[in-house]
């Protein structure tokens, strides 16, 4: 019974990690695959010198996509094939000689935590990409959460998942609960995300664009809600009206002078919650 109490305080930590907005008026602001678009990081998308720049202007969270390789290797990449190489075809060795723009090789995920552990201030917010069957879904989540464990960064505080994969996000509700674990592929009410067990929604401008009732109605169950990639003025305008908590972005500063003193800029030390309560 007294684990069933502690898990149940968990989840419930867990579910306000972005529902700020409605309580605070408060926004936070994701660095779309890091912040890659400045010279520090080279303009390189998914790289650890982007992670490490999000850390260094302080974003709440840099997002970043996952992989996994024909020979079990999680790697950071978007998309589903490097070069035209397919990754889950393939090993990761058959990638060692591919660069990004600033010069840095494909990052393993355990050599990416390596930078996250860096900046605990800022969100990893953590995208399986779909693979190829369901199975190699799995086994890719369960390497993600070893190698989470082995950095010491498996904490709701740490990091968040985000899928466009069902399955994923159903295992992640199934196996980790108390995670922010939010679906990307829009189409789906708030209220069927929640029966399934899935705590939160990460959709695209247009899916709130057509309908903007879902952000009140995921804040009233306990939902988070963020919004994919907001980068134009007139958006995130709109996206701050409408009470979004948490806005992915490949131009943080505009984002943040936007949002002048409303923003979010910290996970707080206190559980995983972003109201200024636990500040």
């Amino acid at each position: 019974m007294k684990k069933i109490f502690l898990v149940a305080a968990t989840v419930i930590a867990t579910l306000s990690t972005l529902c700020a907005s409605a309580q605070n008026a408060g926004t936070a602001i994701c660095a779309h695959r890091g912040f890659w678009k400045c010279a520090a990081a080279g303009y390189s998308e998914n790289s650890i010198a982007s992670l490490r720049e999000a850390q260094n202007i302080d974003c709440w969270g840099s997002e970043f996509d996952i992989h996994i390789t024909a020979d079990d290797v999680v790697i950071v990449n978007h998309n589903r094939d490097i070069a035209g190489t397919t990754i889950w075809d393939h090993n990761f060795a058959d990638f060692k000689d591919f660069r990004l723009p600033n010069g840095e090789g494909v990052s393993t995920l355990d050599e990416y935590l390596t930078q996250g552990k860096k900046g605990p201030q800022t969100m990893l917010v953590c995208e399986l990409k779909i693979q190829k069957d369901e199975e190699r879904e799995d086994l890719m989540l369960a390497k993600t959460i070893e190698c989470l464990k082995a950095h010491g960064l498996y904490s709701p505080d740490k990091v968040m998942f985000i899928s466009f994969s069902l399955h994923l996000c159903k295992e992640i509700a199934r196996i980790a609960p108390e995670f922010t674990n939010q679906y990307l592929n829009g189409k789906i009410s708030p209220a069927e995300l929640k029966a399934m067990g899935i705590n939160g929604l990460d959709y695209q401008i247009k899916q709130f664009q057509a309908h903007p009732e879902w952000v009140k109605e995921a804040h009233d169950l306990g939902m988070s809600v963020n919004v994919w990639t907001v980068n134009d003025e007139e958006t995130i305008k709109e996206m701050i009206d409408l009470g979004v908590d948490c806005i992915t972005t490949n131009e943080p500063y505009l984002v943040r002078q936007l949002l002048g003193n409303k923003e979010i800029k910290r996970v707080a030390a206190k559980g995983n919650c972003c109201c200024k309560c636990c500040k």
